[in-house]
């Protein structure tokens, strides 16, 4: 493959992982449950993701919209290896949690993204995964005054520690790519995004 071609290719992986984060799943989930009723960017905490749905919308609503976040996170990251190979992949995951975070068609109006980096970590680190969600779960049933944006940010520090130790190691991976630099690199670009929306949040409130 030519310098060129392999440079469209990364591009397209993560133009595509972008479009496929982008995609409208809360508001899909608000329309069809109230009939275009409720706005979740207007209702409850004013997020339009999982928790905020399941808040407003119900649990069965709010469980969707999180299996559909991870879905089109993990879509994104095998449409991105399937373009441009372990890179393409990693690219593609960062950029769906970037087009989730910031859909150009809501106004750059997203969610925190917190959905979307636990399909990324699926598909590019699936080994690390259920340390991944015990690390959260235990942070999250802690005495913290914000215990979502406890978790998160845990379970992000220890995403990245974790993609340092693999690729360091060159321990085995599942279905992952091997463990490259590229592995901690996209957990800490996705984990930069969602640490900025966690912030803006706060201050909008």
């Amino acid at each position: 493959m030519s310098p060129p071609s392999s440079l469209l290719r990364v591009g397209a992986a993560g133009a595509a992982g972008y479009l496929l984060g982008t995609a409208p799943s809360a508001d899909v989930a608000a329309r069809l449950a109230s009939g275009g009723a409720v706005d979740l960017r207007h209702a409850g905490s004013g997020n339009p993701g999982g928790a905020n749905a399941r808040a407003v919308l119900g649990p069965r609503w709010g469980y969707a919209v999180m299996a559909a976040d991870i879905a089109k996170a993990a879509s994104a990251c095998r449409v991105g290896r399937w373009l441009a190979g372990p890179t393409g992949e990693h690219l593609a995951g960062t950029a769906a949690v970037v087009g989730h975070c910031y859909p150009i068609w809501n106004g750059f109006r997203g969610g925190k993204g917190v959905g979307c980096s636990v399909g990324q970590c699926l598909a590019t680190f699936p080994v690390y995964f259920p340390i991944d969600l015990g690390v959260a779960a235990a942070t999250a049933a802690g005495p913290w005054r914000r215990r979502a944006f406890a978790a998160t940010a845990t379970a992000s520090l220890a995403w990245v520690a974790a993609g340092v130790l693999w690729w360091r190691r060159g321990w085995p991976n599942g279905w992952g790519p091997r463990p490259t630099v590229g592995l901690p690199l996209a957990a800490a670009a996705s984990s930069a995004v969602i640490a900025q929306r966690f912030a803006a949040s706060r201050n909008n409130t």
